[in-house]
């Protein structure tokens, strides 16, 4: 009788376990699913869904490894799993593919880098003199920023700029090798500084770069977020156009996305780098989003980007080399 009775208790006991171990993978579908359908949907409404939507790669990575238990174990949740699963990967794994090149006409190279202020001078003109920007487009730059440029020589090797330094993260400017002409009124900048011009390129072609640097989506500052990357102005017909610079904003952003729909292709993901991390730099976790980009009228080619560190600051670097059509 007690081991009957002992029997039976084992199977009272294993009973609830299993029911959890069951629920617990119904609950862990149905997180992937719903990060899938936010994604997919647009539907990062606030601050905290919208900052966590940078991690979608992540959830991808986790969401494949759990719909591989699950298929093992729990074959009926492992279902729903792995269509979210899927319906990630169409949105994330193309940035790891390069597109064909499109345009082979005239090379506008854009440099990006956000300076947080006090970013290492000689690092940033050893960056230009090795990429041989034509634009550089240089975010929370603030007055002492630019005199220790100069100070490095960034004033010889790019002589003509729009600048709007300020302290702090508002401050942001445009430097080139060649004649710039500045662009007001194109667009109101919600956020920091955000100026705009016309570069003549030695060949007579001409092309707008716009520095871009919204605030952050951080509580009350998203609503502002969401409305700066909507008032950004749409590609030209007449001219092409770029916008560069720290967007506090991935491509699985659905206001990111909107932004691209204008006409607009993202450099890193047209060259197959759209996935690597340019943001947080020089702490002690390794880059782990991508907020800076270089977006370019669809009708330019993407022949190269390359992302580098940048000492005593926060993001990475961002070269593109464009072509125009």
């Amino acid at each position: 009788m007690s081991i009957t009775a002992e029997k039976g208790q084992r199977v009272t006991e294993s009973a609830p376990r299993r029911a959890r171990r069951r629920w617990m993978s119904w609950l862990v579908a149905a997180l992937i699913a719903a990060w899938a359908c936010v994604r997919l949907l647009g539907l990062e409404h606030g601050s905290f869904l919208t900052q966590l939507m940078t991690l979608t790669p992540y959830a991808l990575v986790a969401g494949t490894a759990v719909a591989a238990v699950l298929a093992v174990r729990r074959r009926a949740a492992a279902v729903p799993a792995l269509a979210a699963v899927l319906a990630l990967a169409t949105g994330v794994l193309p940035r790891a593919f390069a597109d064909p090149l499109t345009a082979r006409g005239p090379a506008l190279k854009v440099l990006s880098i956000n300076l947080f202020s006090r970013a290492d001078a000689q690092a940033v003109v050893s960056l230009v003199r090795e990429f041989d920007p034509d634009v550089f487009s240089a975010l929370e730059l603030g007055p002492e920023t630019v005199r220790r440029l100069d100070a490095a020589g960034l004033d010889t090797l790019m002589p003509y700029r729009v600048l709007q330094p300020a302290w702090g993260a508002t401050g942001s400017g445009l430097y080139a090798k060649h004649p710039l002409t500045e662009l007001k009124g194109l667009f109101t900048p919600i956020g920091h500084n955000m100026p705009a011009a016309t570069v003549t390129l030695p060949s007579g072609a001409r092309a707008q770069v716009v520095a871009i640097h919204p605030n952050p989506p951080l509580g009350r500052m998203t609503a502002e977020w969401n409305a700066s990357l909507a008032a950004m102005p749409p590609p030209s017909p007449d001219v092409m156009r770029v916008l560069a610079g720290d967007f506090n904003a991935s491509l699985d952003h659905r206001a990111m996305r909107d932004l691209l729909a204008k006409g607009y292709i993202d450099a890193g993901e047209a060259a197959g780098e759209g996935l690597t991390p340019t943001w947080p730099h020089g702490r002690l976790i390794p880059p782990l989003i991508t907020i800076d980009h270089v977006l370019a009228d669809r009708r330019m080619g993407v022949a190269r980007v390359e992302v580098r560190d940048v000492p005593r600051t926060d993001h990475r670097a961002v070269f593109a080399e464009l072509r125009l059509p």
